[in-house]
């Protein structure tokens, strides 16, 4: 098996301080994938930047206290890349990958964008020149008999059913018709596959942010925005996927829940 989490923790230094250590301590998982890690590595504690039994990858915005993804793997790592290529967003900790025995697995953090602000605009530039680099990464996995998985918080919500309060989310970023037809070329064009819907076809959610306004989170008015995007091989041995909601809300470590897949290995 290979298990893979991706969360958005936040903040890597708070969630440490609000319980991500313990969680990282007790997962089953193989690979974690952080987002908005908001943090240098040499920021970082030692058990946090390079914990026992861990390889890890740290990929820093070059803005300080933006974004920022990394990669824990159990495995050290056979290639290790970070960013996709791009003037403007490689330096800008968004996206980082590693590869390992016949997988690449890549933590993805998207601007969240905000409509009317060039915050969207750079949200659309981004997702102009990530589509063709997805597609390539898929072509050049295959030629080499490998599959891609790429996770993270993609901050756009596909369909009705993947945010509760859709009808008053019409017309903001994450939910616009332009970044969710988007999403569909990711999944027709690219050939990925959006692993944990296929696992849970007929459901609302299961929601992974939850906002910390109001009773967002007791009432699950939450959206998912946290993939596993796979390439159709390796999404055609998933058997498990599973949102670690916390008990209770004193309980968060971050305004997102890890989204863990369990992958078979194959035939």
């Amino acid at each position: 098996m290979l298990t893979v989490t991706t969360v958005n923790v936040n903040g890597l230094r708070a969630a440490a301080r609000k319980g991500f250590q313990e969680w990282l301590a007790a997962t089953s998982a193989d690979v974690v994938c952080l987002q908005e890690v908001r943090a240098e590595p040499d920021q970082l504690s030692a058990q946090v930047r390079e914990p026992d039994g861990w390889h890890t990858v740290h990929a820093p915005a070059a803005a300080k206290g933006r974004a920022g993804v990394s990669l824990y793997s159990r495995r050290e790592p056979e290639g290790v890349r970070i960013g996709f290529g791009s003037t403007e967003f490689d330096g800008s900790g968004r996206y980082a990958e590693i590869d390992l025995p016949g997988v690449t697995v890549a933590s993805l953090y998207l601007p969240s964008g905000e409509v009317g602000t060039e915050r969207q605009e750079e949200k659309e530039r981004f997702m102009g020149e990530f589509l063709p680099y997805l597609k390539g990464l898929r072509e050049r996995a295959a030629a080499d008999g490998r599959e891609v998985l790429v996770c993270g918080d993609w901050n756009i919500a596909h369909q009705e059913a993947d945010l509760k309060n859709w009808k008053g989310n019409r017309k903001n970023a994450g939910f616009l018709p332009e970044e969710r037809e988007w999403l569909t070329r990711v999944l027709e064009e690219g050939e990925y596959t959006d692993v944990v819907r296929r696992l849970h076809p007929d459901v609302a959610g299961p929601y992974s942010w939850w906002s910390y306004r109001g009773k967002a989170f007791d009432n699950d008015s939450g959206w998912r925005i946290d993939y596993h995007m796979a390439t159709r091989g390796l999404a055609d041995r998933a058997v498990k996927a599973v949102v670690e909601r916390a008990a209770s809300y004193d309980l968060r470590w971050s305004d997102h829940a890890p989204v863990t897949v369990a992958y078979g290995t194959g035939h």
